[in-house]
């Protein structure tokens, strides 16, 4: 099934970035206008005029802090009042900042991490999802991680929000369904720009734990985001959709 979303808005978090730039990209050559979110509102600018430029649709850059309810609300209307409609959200933005050890993860650290991974989710689909549901529906895609199924000592933290990410798919899913449809990419290894702060040897280590041998590139997770955002998954909902490699 050929995948066009001419006439769709796609609003993708961590769009400037990684796997979020990608699906941005994905989503605007196949016709979508697209939102263009994350921290660095000038970051979100360089992709919304890329696209503009090489795929002819409307881009809407706006900078906003994630774990923010305000930020998360102005958003959505932003949104609303320029573009007139949501019809696919990927919840994409996240992070995993290093730390020592468990015992000095502090609370400001704590928060961070649940705000970014869980919390501007819950508050984005809510309200995103609330105004589908009521109009035309759609389709929320949370990217999800590995993590939630494999935690790892050194992101606990990430990787309980993003457990946490895996449930709240499965619940606005009855609450937004028959019209919205939520699901969820459970990301493993991919080799995105935040890859290179790794501890030496943790691709290496990662590569061994997976049936295919190696990372992700950014780029191969669009098959899958094309796949829920479109017509091609009209009866998924609340599923998680591992790609991972084949993570064991």
């Amino acid at each position: 099934m050929e995948q066009k979303f001419d006439g769709k808005v796609v609003l993708v978090t961590g769009g400037s970035r990684g796997m979020g730039r990608e699906i941005v990209h994905a989503l605007a050559e196949r016709g979508a206008d697209v939102v263009v979110a994350s921290r660095k509102v000038e970051k979100c600018e360089e992709v919304a005029d890329e696209v503009r430029e090489k795929y002819g649709v409307r881009a809407l850059a706006i900078g906003f802090n994630v774990s923010s309810w305000e930020d998360c609300n102005r958003l959505v209307e932003t949104v609303y009042a320029e573009l007139g409609q949501v019809d696919v959200l990927f919840n994409n933005a996240g992070a995993s900042p290093l730390y020592p050890s468990l015992d000095q993860i502090s609370e400001q650290y704590f928060d961070k991490v649940i705000g970014i991974n869980l919390k501007g989710p819950f508050r984005l689909s809510a309200l995103i999802g609330t105004r589908m549901a009521a109009g035309d529906g759609g389709s929320i895609v949370n990217i999800g991680s590995i993590e939630a199924i494999r935690p790892q000592p050194a992101a606990l933290p990430y990787a309980a929000a993003k457990a946490g990410l895996h449930t709240l798919s499965e619940g606005f899913a009855q609450a937004f369904g028959p019209k919205v449809r939520v699901n969820t990419i459970q990301a493993g290894a991919f080799l995105t720009d935040i890859s290179e702060g790794w501890p030496q040897g943790l691709k290496e280590e990662m590569e061994k734990k997976v049936a295919l041998e190696r990372c992700a590139e950014p780029s191969e997770v669009v098959g899958a985001a094309l796949f829920l955002a479109s017509e091609a998954s009209s009866y998924v909902t609340g599923a998680v959709l591992r790609v991972d490699g084949g993570w064991r």
